[in-house]
């Protein structure tokens, strides 16, 4: 009797040892706070997870606590780190291809930037990524506009002399291009320039511009709506051989829970420039609208600005360019 208790005991450890050799923990790295779209996007992942019982679960690292906020691609790539939503120009400096993420007038509304997230163009990008050991769990963009402390910004001709701060080098580019003086800064930083009038205008996210409360020092908004030109693509990326080394109960736990969370992702993303209308509006701020007509112009600026660097200074530049732009 005591040798069959002995050996049920032994099983029942075994057992427990090789459960536990299953459970996998992956560390997921980013750098906002907890109310943050792109954490609520990683939360969702993590919760789908938890609740698929597939021995598998996801601690989130928030607030550049992990790794800092520019510093997360190169750790994912060499399987460091498990997990990051990152905005992909971030990761620039290693794979220049990634600058048409953060490209004016490559996007033109949040629909079209689900579209341009399932094509070619991004399965060309995806091919880049994985040369770096790195995969794509869900797609997102967050969109932006602009704001100017005298006058409204809808196209390039309001901003001949114009003293703005933009979101990105291929921004800078185009709005140079324009006649525009260019104030490189965090964005951050924006509400002390306009309260000092270093600047008289901004381009950067519709989040930042409620978060910094910049509605307090213009007198007009041009938010992203029908159509937008700031667009940066910030998908929850993976290390590639982490997802593959994974059960495949786990990887589909994974996959079905990145589909929740891409859709979550692409709605809030919407809710979130209509609500930074708000926000403006109830403030007592004017509300201009980007007119498609606009839009084209502004690419015609981008084209022989921000564009023809991108050719330049990237090899098979064009080829990507083209297939960015062949999305419709």
């Amino acid at each position: 009797m005591k040798s069959m208790l002995k050996t049920a005991v032994a099983v029942m450890a075994l057992a427990a040892a090789t459960t536990s050799a299953h459970a996998t923990e992956l560390r997921l790295s980013h750098q906002w706070s907890n109310s943050d779209v792109r954490h609520q996007v990683a939360q969702i992942v993590a919760d789908e997870v938890a609740a698929a019982d597939v021995d598998l679960s996801v601690k989130i690292f928030g607030s550049s606590s992990l790794f800092k906020a520019r510093e997360q691609y190169k750790p994912l790539s060499r399987g460091q780190l498990d997990m990051t939503v990152l905005p992909l120009s971030y990761a620039g400096g290693q794979q220049p291809a990634y600058n048409l993420t953060l490209m004016p007038g490559l996007v033109k509304n949040h629909d079209h930037a689900a579209r341009l997230s399932h094509s070619p163009f991004m399965q060309a990008l995806e091919d880049i990524m994985a040369e770096d050991d790195v995969m794509v769990l869900v797609h997102g963009y967050l969109a932006g506009g602009f704001a100017g402390t005298d006058k409204c910004i809808t196209n390039p001709a309001d901003m001949e002399g114009v003293q703005i701060r933009a979101a990105g080098k291929a921004f800078e580019q185009m709005l140079a291009g324009a006649g525009a003086s260019i104030a490189s800064m965090a964005s951050s930083e924006i509400y002390n320039a306009m309260q000092t009038g270093v600047l008289q205008a901004a381009n950067t996210s519709s989040s930042s511009f409620v978060s910094y409360r910049i509605y307090e020092q213009v007198s007009c908004y041009t938010p992203a709506g029908d159509v937008a030109l700031w667009f940066m693509y910030q998908p929850l990326l993976m290390n590639k051989s982490t997802f593959e080394d994974l059960s495949e109960d786990q990887q589909n736990a994974l996959l079905a829970a990145a589909e929740k969370a891409e859709a979550f992702y692409l709605e809030e993303a919407k809710k979130q420039d209509a609500a930074s209308v708000q926000v403006f509006r109830d403030a007592g701020v004017e509300i201009a609208e980007m007119s498609p007509e606009d839009f084209e112009a502004w690419r015609a600026v981008a084209q022989d600005t921000s564009y023809k660097a991108f050719v330049e200074e990237v090899p098979n530049g064009q080829e990507l360019l083209d297939m960015a732009l062949a999305v419709e």
